[in-house]
């Protein structure tokens, strides 16, 4: 084992902690937040059922952000599939066909899944590039936007274009890189490739793993419990009260 290997060993395990629990922390913070106002975004659903679907559109079609903006939505939307797809693709560098995750290898391992996976940098380089043009060019969006916006989204475009490099440009030994990261899982280490474009994306993706629980990235899991888009649209037919409001109430009651 080179110090290289135990020091991305040690980086990693880091890295996960500190997500794991700054983003477990953050969720318990959103969830006790009070909401003593009825404010859903009309026109809002009147059923629980409804809330749930138009939770469904926001998350997977941006439903809002295609009304505001086709643009942004366009290049937020290619960004966020693209992501996905990466993320599809990388579990086999975490699973492997004799796992407990076995049932889900066939998937992962499929062709077609790779390959989209694969060319789906290209669209996420796109969205990227777009949504970093958006912030120099609109004005509005330049006028709001703090040196951390501009940060984030060179991260994201760093890890994104080493990746992208790896695939098409300056191959990795995929074999041992894989071993190594079964190894974290199992805690039995093994050797990291010494490619300078892999050791440069991995030291950006566990950076983006400790600063995303303090970061502006943390609306993927505030859009669950943001009041605007959570509520039913029922205030008169049912009086709303939050949690601690109806502390205080009950506290008058038996007072």
């Amino acid at each position: 084992m080179t110090a290289l290997s135990i020091f991305f060993a040690l980086l990693f395990y880091a890295a996960t902690a500190i997500f794991v629990v700054g983003l477990v922390r953050k969720i318990m913070q959103y969830s006790r937040t009070p909401a003593p106002l009825k404010i859903p975004t009309t026109p809002a659903p009147v059923t629980q059922t409804g809330v749930v679907l138009r939770m469904a559109r926001e998350v997977v079609l941006f439903a809002s952000l295609f009304k505001a903006s086709k643009w942004t939505w366009l290049f937020g939307w290619m960004f966020h599939i693209a992501l996905l797809l990466a993320f599809f693709r990388h579990l086999r560098y975490v699973i492997s066909p004799d796992s407990m995750f076995y049932v889900f290898w066939p998937l992962i391992n499929n062709n077609l899944v790779q390959a989209f996976g694969q060319y789906g940098a290209y669209a996420m380089l796109i969205g990227l590039l777009g949504l970093f043009g958006r912030r120099i060019f609109v004005d509005r969006v330049r006028y709001i936007s703090a040196p951390s916006d501009y940060l984030m989204l060179i991260l994201i475009l760093a890890i994104a274009g080493t990746g992208t490099l790896m695939s098409f440009v300056a191959h990795t030994d995929i074999v041992q890189l894989k071993a190594f990261m079964l190894g974290l899982i199992y805690l039995d280490w093994q050797p990291l490739p010494t490619d300078g474009l892999l050791i440069t994306h991995l030291a950006l993706v566990a950076l983006l793993m400790i600063i995303f629980p303090i970061s502006k990235l943390l609306h993927a899991p505030g859009v669950f419990f943001s009041p605007t888009r959570n509520q039913v649209d029922n205030p008169r037919e049912k009086r709303h009260i939050s949690a601690w409001g109806k502390a205080i109430d009950d506290a008058e009651a038996n007072a």
